[in-house]
Protein backbone atom coordinates (compact mmCIF):
# COMPACT_ATOMS: atom_id res chain seq x y z
CA UNK A 1 0.00 0.00 0.00
CA UNK A 2 1.59 3.62 -1.13
CA UNK A 3 0.71 6.97 -1.39
CA UNK A 4 1.63 8.54 -4.65
CA UNK A 5 4.67 10.96 -4.03
CA UNK A 6 2.86 14.30 -4.53
CA UNK A 7 0.27 12.88 -1.92
CA UNK A 8 2.81 12.28 0.44
CA UNK A 9 4.87 15.18 0.23
CA UNK A 10 1.94 17.33 0.78
CA UNK A 11 1.14 15.37 3.85
CA UNK A 12 4.20 14.97 5.26
CA UNK A 13 6.17 15.42 7.42
CA UNK A 14 4.04 13.79 10.52
CA UNK A 15 5.81 13.48 14.30
CA UNK A 16 4.34 10.63 16.40
CA UNK A 17 4.80 12.17 20.55
CA UNK A 18 5.05 9.34 22.09
CA UNK A 19 6.05 5.49 20.36
CA UNK A 20 4.03 3.15 22.43
CA UNK A 21 1.32 0.24 21.09
CA UNK A 22 -0.78 3.44 19.54
CA UNK A 23 2.00 5.66 18.36
CA UNK A 24 3.98 3.09 16.16
CA UNK A 25 0.81 1.58 15.25
CA UNK A 26 -0.34 5.02 13.74
CA UNK A 27 3.09 5.95 12.47
CA UNK A 28 4.03 2.82 10.90
CA UNK A 29 0.92 2.64 8.66
CA UNK A 30 1.52 6.17 7.79
CA UNK A 31 4.86 5.49 6.74
CA UNK A 32 4.48 2.37 5.27
CA UNK A 33 2.05 4.53 3.08
CA UNK A 34 4.82 6.87 2.11
CA UNK A 35 4.59 9.88 4.97
CA UNK A 36 7.41 10.93 6.69
CA UNK A 37 7.37 10.05 10.34
CA UNK A 38 9.55 10.74 13.02
CA UNK A 39 8.84 8.84 16.46
CA UNK A 40 9.91 9.72 19.94
CA UNK A 41 9.91 7.28 22.18
CA UNK A 42 11.13 6.06 25.29
CA UNK A 43 15.11 4.66 24.71
CA UNK A 44 13.55 0.81 25.31
CA UNK A 45 11.05 1.18 22.84
CA UNK A 46 13.33 3.33 20.50
CA UNK A 47 16.17 0.43 21.03
CA UNK A 48 13.48 -1.93 20.20
CA UNK A 49 12.25 -0.44 16.87
CA UNK A 50 16.01 0.27 15.79
CA UNK A 51 17.04 -3.81 16.54
CA UNK A 52 13.65 -5.18 14.76
CA UNK A 53 11.83 -2.37 12.61
CA UNK A 54 7.99 -1.85 12.44
CA UNK A 55 5.98 -5.34 11.99
CA UNK A 56 1.98 -4.10 11.70
CA UNK A 57 -0.80 -6.46 11.18
CA UNK A 58 -4.38 -6.58 11.54
CA UNK A 59 -7.00 -8.70 12.36
CA UNK A 60 -8.26 -8.67 8.60
CA UNK A 61 -5.19 -10.30 7.85
CA UNK A 62 -3.34 -7.10 6.33
CA UNK A 63 0.37 -6.97 7.16
CA UNK A 64 2.90 -3.95 6.75
CA UNK A 65 6.88 -4.10 7.35
CA UNK A 66 8.93 -1.10 7.80
CA UNK A 67 12.80 -1.82 7.90
CA UNK A 68 14.94 -0.46 10.92
CA UNK A 69 17.06 1.38 8.42
CA UNK A 70 13.81 3.83 7.47
CA UNK A 71 13.03 4.78 10.50
CA UNK A 72 13.52 8.50 12.54
CA UNK A 73 13.73 7.65 15.70
CA UNK A 74 14.34 10.10 18.65
CA UNK A 75 14.47 10.37 22.82
CA UNK A 76 12.92 13.76 22.15
CA UNK A 77 11.79 16.35 19.81
CA UNK A 78 14.31 16.58 17.03
CA UNK A 79 15.63 20.53 17.29
CA UNK A 80 14.34 22.57 14.30
CA UNK A 81 11.51 20.42 12.63
CA UNK A 82 8.54 21.38 11.56
CA UNK A 83 5.97 19.08 11.04
CA UNK A 84 2.77 19.51 9.48
CA UNK A 85 0.18 17.44 11.58
CA UNK A 86 1.64 15.89 15.17
CA UNK A 87 0.01 12.25 16.42
CA UNK A 88 0.02 13.07 20.35
CA UNK A 89 0.00 9.21 21.78
CA UNK A 90 1.07 9.59 25.80
CA UNK A 91 -0.97 8.47 28.01
CA UNK A 92 -2.90 10.98 29.95
CA UNK A 93 -0.01 11.32 33.48
CA UNK A 94 2.56 12.39 30.66
CA UNK A 95 -0.01 15.04 28.82
CA UNK A 96 0.86 18.21 30.50
CA UNK A 97 4.62 17.74 30.13
CA UNK A 98 4.70 16.67 26.84
CA UNK A 99 1.97 19.67 25.90
CA UNK A 100 5.00 21.82 27.45
CA UNK A 101 7.76 20.27 25.45
CA UNK A 102 6.03 20.65 22.03
CA UNK A 103 4.88 24.22 22.71
CA UNK A 104 8.80 25.55 23.46
CA UNK A 105 10.03 23.35 19.84
CA UNK A 106 7.12 23.56 17.47
CA UNK A 107 6.13 26.53 14.82
CA UNK A 108 2.95 28.19 16.07
CA UNK A 109 -0.01 26.62 14.74
CA UNK A 110 0.80 23.38 14.38
CA UNK A 111 -1.68 20.74 14.03
CA UNK A 112 -1.78 18.31 17.09
CA UNK A 113 -3.76 15.33 17.27
CA UNK A 114 -4.64 14.10 21.05
CA UNK A 115 -5.70 10.58 20.98
CA UNK A 116 -5.54 10.05 24.36
CA UNK A 117 -8.58 8.10 26.30
CA UNK A 118 -11.18 9.89 28.52
CA UNK A 119 -12.28 13.68 27.91
CA UNK A 120 -9.33 15.70 26.76
CA UNK A 121 -9.75 18.51 28.48
CA UNK A 122 -8.86 20.81 25.72
CA UNK A 123 -9.83 24.07 27.70
CA UNK A 124 -6.76 23.49 30.04
CA UNK A 125 -4.51 22.20 27.37
CA UNK A 126 -5.31 24.90 25.27
CA UNK A 127 -4.76 27.86 28.16
CA UNK A 128 -1.59 26.25 28.43
CA UNK A 129 -0.28 25.79 24.88
CA UNK A 130 -2.32 28.19 23.11
CA UNK A 131 0.28 28.28 20.10
CA UNK A 132 -0.57 24.73 18.93
CA UNK A 133 -3.72 23.64 17.18
CA UNK A 134 -5.21 21.06 19.87
CA UNK A 135 -7.86 18.80 18.32
CA UNK A 136 -9.50 16.18 20.27
CA UNK A 137 -9.00 12.59 18.78
CA UNK A 138 -10.14 9.20 19.30
CA UNK A 139 -8.77 5.94 18.88
CA UNK A 140 -11.51 2.88 18.62
CA UNK A 141 -9.88 -0.26 18.65
CA UNK A 142 -7.05 -2.11 20.76
CA UNK A 143 -3.37 -2.25 19.71
CA UNK A 144 -1.67 -5.09 21.37
CA UNK A 145 2.68 -6.08 21.49
CA UNK A 146 2.69 -9.44 19.46
CA UNK A 147 6.48 -9.34 19.86
CA UNK A 148 9.52 -7.20 19.47
CA UNK A 149 8.85 -4.41 16.69
CA UNK A 150 5.42 -6.32 15.94
CA UNK A 151 2.25 -4.01 16.84
CA UNK A 152 -0.96 -5.97 16.10
CA UNK A 153 -4.71 -4.28 15.66
CA UNK A 154 -6.70 -6.55 17.81
CA UNK A 155 -10.21 -5.49 17.67
CA UNK A 156 -12.18 -2.81 14.32
CA UNK A 157 -12.87 0.67 14.20
CA UNK A 158 -12.74 4.25 12.91
CA UNK A 159 -10.35 6.95 14.03
CA UNK A 160 -12.41 10.05 14.75
CA UNK A 161 -10.99 13.62 15.41
CA UNK A 162 -11.86 17.22 15.74
CA UNK A 163 -13.35 18.37 12.40
CA UNK A 164 -10.56 21.68 10.91
CA UNK A 165 -9.88 22.84 7.69
CA UNK A 166 -6.05 21.66 8.33
CA UNK A 167 -7.09 18.08 8.61
CA UNK A 168 -9.47 17.74 5.61
CA UNK A 169 -6.32 17.06 2.86
CA UNK A 170 -5.09 14.24 5.86
CA UNK A 171 -8.75 12.26 5.29
CA UNK A 172 -7.32 10.78 1.91
CA UNK A 173 -3.71 10.53 3.56
CA UNK A 174 -5.27 8.26 6.47
CA UNK A 175 -7.45 6.38 3.94
CA UNK A 176 -4.87 5.36 1.31
CA UNK A 177 -2.68 4.23 5.10
CA UNK A 178 -6.08 2.14 5.17
CA UNK A 179 -6.84 3.76 8.31
CA UNK A 180 -10.26 6.09 7.65
CA UNK A 181 -10.35 8.71 9.76
CA UNK A 182 -13.97 10.36 10.75
CA UNK A 183 -13.88 14.29 11.38
CA UNK A 184 -16.55 15.48 14.26
CA UNK A 185 -18.03 18.95 14.43
CA UNK A 186 -18.24 18.46 18.45
CA UNK A 187 -15.78 15.57 19.85
CA UNK A 188 -17.76 15.19 23.43
CA UNK A 189 -20.07 12.70 22.29
CA UNK A 190 -17.49 10.94 20.57
CA UNK A 191 -15.00 11.09 23.73
CA UNK A 192 -18.33 9.69 25.97
CA UNK A 193 -18.66 7.12 23.63
CA UNK A 194 -15.40 5.79 23.90
CA UNK A 195 -14.99 5.88 27.51
CA UNK A 196 -18.09 4.20 27.82
CA UNK A 197 -16.29 1.13 25.85
CA UNK A 198 -13.09 1.30 27.65
CA UNK A 199 -15.14 1.33 30.92
CA UNK A 200 -14.56 -2.34 30.04
CA UNK A 201 -10.66 -1.81 30.32
CA UNK A 202 -10.79 -1.99 34.09
CA UNK A 203 -12.86 -4.64 34.50
CA UNK A 204 -9.97 -6.79 31.99
CA UNK A 205 -7.52 -5.81 34.30
CA UNK A 206 -9.14 -6.92 36.94
CA UNK A 207 -10.07 -10.49 35.43
CA UNK A 208 -6.65 -11.68 34.13
CA UNK A 209 -8.45 -12.53 31.40
CA UNK A 210 -7.61 -11.75 27.67
CA UNK A 211 -10.41 -9.50 26.62
CA UNK A 212 -12.39 -12.30 24.62
CA UNK A 213 -12.09 -14.63 27.53
CA UNK A 214 -13.08 -11.92 29.84
CA UNK A 215 -15.89 -10.52 27.40
CA UNK A 216 -17.48 -14.67 27.06
CA UNK A 217 -17.31 -14.94 30.93
CA UNK A 218 -21.03 -13.82 31.91
CA UNK A 219 -20.36 -12.55 35.50
CA UNK A 220 -17.36 -9.65 33.66
CA UNK A 221 -19.73 -9.10 31.15
CA UNK A 222 -22.69 -7.96 33.71
CA UNK A 223 -20.09 -6.26 35.62
CA UNK A 224 -19.15 -4.33 33.09
CA UNK A 225 -23.10 -3.43 31.41
CA UNK A 226 -23.25 -2.25 34.82
CA UNK A 227 -20.59 0.50 34.92
CA UNK A 228 -22.05 1.10 31.83
CA UNK A 229 -25.36 1.60 33.11
CA UNK A 230 -24.43 3.71 35.52
CA UNK A 231 -22.70 6.13 33.32
CA UNK A 232 -25.51 6.50 30.81
CA UNK A 233 -28.03 7.22 33.22
CA UNK A 234 -25.85 10.32 34.82
CA UNK A 235 -25.17 11.31 31.09
CA UNK A 236 -29.18 11.37 30.74
CA UNK A 237 -29.25 13.57 33.63
CA UNK A 238 -26.41 16.05 32.16
CA UNK A 239 -28.59 16.15 28.72
CA UNK A 240 -25.60 14.20 27.01
CA UNK A 241 -25.41 11.93 24.11
CA UNK A 242 -23.03 9.89 23.75
CA UNK A 243 -22.19 8.60 20.36
CA UNK A 244 -22.31 5.16 19.55
CA UNK A 245 -19.02 3.50 18.65
CA UNK A 246 -20.51 0.05 17.93
CA UNK A 247 -22.56 -1.22 15.47
CA UNK A 248 -25.58 -1.27 18.92
CA UNK A 249 -27.52 1.74 20.33
CA UNK A 250 -26.47 1.54 23.80
CA UNK A 251 -29.37 0.45 25.57
CA UNK A 252 -29.35 -2.59 23.14
CA UNK A 253 -25.76 -2.84 23.33
CA UNK A 254 -26.65 -3.70 27.56
CA UNK A 255 -29.15 -6.10 26.60
CA UNK A 256 -26.51 -8.35 24.67
CA UNK A 257 -24.07 -7.64 26.97
CA UNK A 258 -26.65 -9.80 29.78
CA UNK A 259 -27.48 -12.26 27.51
CA UNK A 260 -26.64 -15.68 28.46
CA UNK A 261 -23.46 -16.51 27.02
CA UNK A 262 -24.32 -18.96 24.59
CA UNK A 263 -26.72 -16.66 23.12
CA UNK A 264 -24.11 -13.69 23.45
CA UNK A 265 -21.54 -15.55 21.49
CA UNK A 266 -24.07 -16.23 18.99
CA UNK A 267 -25.56 -12.48 19.05
CA UNK A 268 -22.29 -10.80 19.74
CA UNK A 269 -20.14 -11.95 16.58
CA UNK A 270 -18.36 -8.86 15.77
CA UNK A 271 -17.44 -7.65 19.25
CA UNK A 272 -15.95 -10.70 19.88
CA UNK A 273 -14.03 -10.62 16.37
CA UNK A 274 -10.37 -9.70 17.88
CA UNK A 275 -7.19 -11.32 19.04
CA UNK A 276 -7.58 -14.04 21.54
CA UNK A 277 -5.07 -12.37 22.88
CA UNK A 278 -5.76 -9.17 23.26
CA UNK A 279 -5.51 -7.28 26.63
CA UNK A 280 -6.74 -3.83 27.78
CA UNK A 281 -4.27 -1.31 27.72
CA UNK A 282 -5.13 -1.23 31.45
CA UNK A 283 -4.30 -4.98 32.31
CA UNK A 284 -1.22 -4.36 30.63
CA UNK A 285 0.08 -0.63 32.48
CA UNK A 286 -1.28 -2.82 35.91
CA UNK A 287 1.60 -5.37 34.87
CA UNK A 288 4.32 -3.37 33.75
CA UNK A 289 4.11 -1.33 37.16
CA UNK A 290 2.95 2.31 35.14
CA UNK A 291 0.14 4.29 36.25
CA UNK A 292 -2.99 3.35 34.86
CA UNK A 293 -6.16 5.77 33.43
CA UNK A 294 -8.66 4.70 36.04
CA UNK A 295 -9.00 8.59 36.62
CA UNK A 296 -9.75 9.53 33.27
CA UNK A 297 -12.47 6.74 32.82
CA UNK A 298 -14.07 5.68 35.56
CA UNK A 299 -12.95 8.63 37.35
CA UNK A 300 -14.54 10.95 34.89
CA UNK A 301 -18.13 9.29 35.57
CA UNK A 302 -17.43 10.05 39.79
CA UNK A 303 -16.93 13.43 38.67
CA UNK A 304 -19.85 13.59 36.32
CA UNK A 305 -21.93 11.99 39.37
CA UNK A 306 -20.39 14.64 41.98
CA UNK A 307 -21.39 17.90 39.22
CA UNK A 308 -25.13 16.54 39.30
CA UNK A 309 -24.84 16.21 43.12
CA UNK A 310 -25.05 13.11 43.26
CA UNK A 311 -23.13 9.33 42.91
CA UNK A 312 -21.58 6.78 41.16
CA UNK A 313 -20.83 4.13 43.67
CA UNK A 314 -20.42 0.98 40.84
CA UNK A 315 -17.61 3.19 39.29
CA UNK A 316 -16.45 4.57 42.26
CA UNK A 317 -15.56 1.18 43.69
CA UNK A 318 -13.79 0.78 40.18
CA UNK A 319 -11.77 3.21 41.28
CA UNK A 320 -10.72 1.87 44.29
CA UNK A 321 -10.16 -1.38 43.12
CA UNK A 322 -7.56 -0.21 40.20
CA UNK A 323 -6.08 2.20 43.03
CA UNK A 324 -5.32 -0.15 45.66
CA UNK A 325 -3.36 -2.42 43.00
CA UNK A 326 -1.71 0.62 41.89
CA UNK A 327 -0.58 1.41 44.92
CA UNK A 328 0.45 -1.82 46.23
CA UNK A 329 2.52 -2.51 43.08
CA UNK A 330 0.80 -5.95 41.77
CA UNK A 331 -0.13 -7.40 39.37
CA UNK A 332 -2.49 -9.20 37.11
Amino acid sequence: MTVPQDAAETAGPVLVMGAGLIGCYLGGRLHAAGVSVDFVGRPSVLQELAAHGLHLTDLTGGMWRVPASELRLHEDVPAGIRPALVLLCVKRPALAQTLQRLAQTLPRETPVLCWQNGLFPIDAATLASPQLHLLPAMVPFNVMRRGPGHFHQATAGQLAAQSAACLAPWQAVFQRAGLSLGLHADMRPVQWGKLLLNLNNPVNALSGLPLKAQLLDATHRRRYADLVTEALALLRQAHIEPYRVTPLEWDRFLRVLRLPTPLFRLIAFRMLRMDAHARSSMAEDLAAGRQTEIDDLCGEVVRLARSLGTQAPLNAAMVDAIHRLQNAGRTV
